[in-house]
């Protein structure tokens, strides 16, 4: 199947003013997939000029409230998890019988990958009833993004259970942030259907794909440093994916009660930091 053909096909589509059908097909989507809109800032079919616009909608002020403690992080999506853990020897978990390196996730450099080793990982999965906003899951300032070419598997609980390298495999954004407490990586997993990826500060990444990585660096400090509060948006996806994030060792550990099919809900305790007197671990 021409998987980057059908999806930018589908994002073409559901970038498109198309008046009562665009208002019925967005009718039929939240009925298939049982959406709550009571929680929406827009909670009518008819308040959305696209497909995209409902997809990526905001929710109403106060849907979701960010766990305080600045010892502590929320999580950054709506979804379930889909694995997470420790980085063993340069690899994460995908499934059961699957692995994938930590390196070839992040675009292929020893160097972008060296200070997330033996640190820890968490995968979570969007379905497509989830809220498609992106957001911090701690205090940070942003130092890289990478733009990685690949493929357009679909991605869920199936495809990872039988794909092998899913995630390092499918075209994907990658952000690097330094935090007070080590680095933080968050990558944004592109799939089948997924028309556009998004972050705040760049707008559109994808489309159009390409097939060279391309690199974008950002200051540690001053007026043009882009820094983010626990909970701030980052990006979005229009139609769903995956997140992936990464961290330094030492650096958190997850609510003991979560794992693999916990669902995830913006701005919950996600993780406990434990290097809290740690800091400036940001060269």
């Amino acid at each position: 199947m021409p998987k980057h053909a059908l999806s930018r096909l589908v994002g073409k589509l559901a970038a498109a003013e198309m008046g009562w059908l665009t208002t019925k097909l967005i009718t039929l989507f939240i009925k298939a997939y049982q959406i709550n809109m009571s929680e929406a800032k827009l909670k009518k079919a008819s308040d959305f000029a696209t497909f995209n616009d409902f997809f990526t909608r905001e929710l109403e002020e106060g849907a979701r409230a960010i766990e305080p403690s600045t010892n502590t992080l929320c999580y950054p999506v709506d979804g379930a998890i889909s694995q997470q853990g420790d980085i063993v020897d340069g690899k994460l978990i995908q499934a059961k019988g699957f692995d994938y390196t930590l390196t070839s996730l992040l675009g292929g450099d020893t160097a972008t990958a060296e200070p997330f080793q033996q640190g820890k990982f968490s995968c979570i999965y969007l379905a497509p009833k989830d809220y498609h906003r992106i957001h911090m899951p701690m205090a940070a300032t942003l130092r890289e993004m990478i733009y990685v070419p690949g493929e357009l598997f679909s991605v869920n609980p199936l495809t990872a259970n039988n794909v092998p390298n899913l995630f390092s495999r499918n075209e994907r954004v990658v952000t690097i942030f330094d935090t007070e407490h080590g680095k933080l990586a968050m990558v944004l997993v592109g799939a089948t259907i997924v028309a556009s990826i998004e972050t705040t500060w760049a707008g559109t990444i994808t489309p159009p794909a390409g097939k060279d990585i391309f690199r974008w660096h950002y200051p540690k400090e001053g007026v043009d440093a882009i820094t983010f509060e626990k909970g701030d948006e980052m990006g979005r996806f229009k139609l769903g994916s995956t997140v992936v994030s990464a961290f330094a060792p030492n650096m958190i550990e997850f609510a003991p009660e979560a794992g693999p099919e916990t669902v995830t809900r913006l701005g919950e305790h996600y993780a406990t930091l434990t290097n809290a007197t740690n800091a400036n671990h940001n060269e």
